[in-house]
């Protein structure tokens, strides 16, 4: 039942990910004036941010609890390749959204040692790695199932 849960959270973050990348990003910047889409877009991946966190400490602690029971059945450790990859997704939500987003802010204020085109890069590049983490959880949890 764990492992099921586990699969639908991920996939469900996954595909949250997703459809902010490849579909309403683009749709945004293709039909508005730039500055009001990356109003928008910053809008939304703020909730993206938020529901990461939530998504995140659920997922950490299901990998917590089959850690403990695999470890009652004297397999497996507490550290796990599932765990590994919550915990990389989280981390690209941390440094991508709440490290990268106020520098980012203060780039285009002018301020800062990297450019908002720099710092814009990284950002997508750590949103690019989330996803492919958490399909990678995805697929482990289906080959479980």
């Amino acid at each position: 039942m764990l492992n099921r849960v586990r699969t639908v959270l991920a996939a469900l973050w996954l595909g949250l990910v997703a459809t902010l990348a490849v579909v309403v990003a683009p749709v945004l910047f293709a039909g508005l004036e730039r500055a009001e889409a990356g109003r928008l877009a910053g809008n939304l991946f703020r909730i993206e941010a938020y529901a990461a966190l939530g998504l995140a400490a659920a997922l950490f602690l299901i990998e917590r609890r089959l850690a403990s029971l695999r470890m009652r059945a004297g397999q497996g450790s507490v550290l796990s390749v599932n765990l590994l990859l919550v915990l990389g997704a989280l981390f690209c939500t941390v440094l991508g959204y709440f490290a990268l987003q106020p520098m980012m802010e203060a780039a285009r204020a002018g301020q800062g040692r990297l450019s908002f085109g720099a710092l814009h890069g990284i950002s997508s590049v750590l949103f690019a790695l989330k996803g492919l983490l958490l399909l990678g959880l995805v697929w482990r949890g289906a080959e479980a199932n």
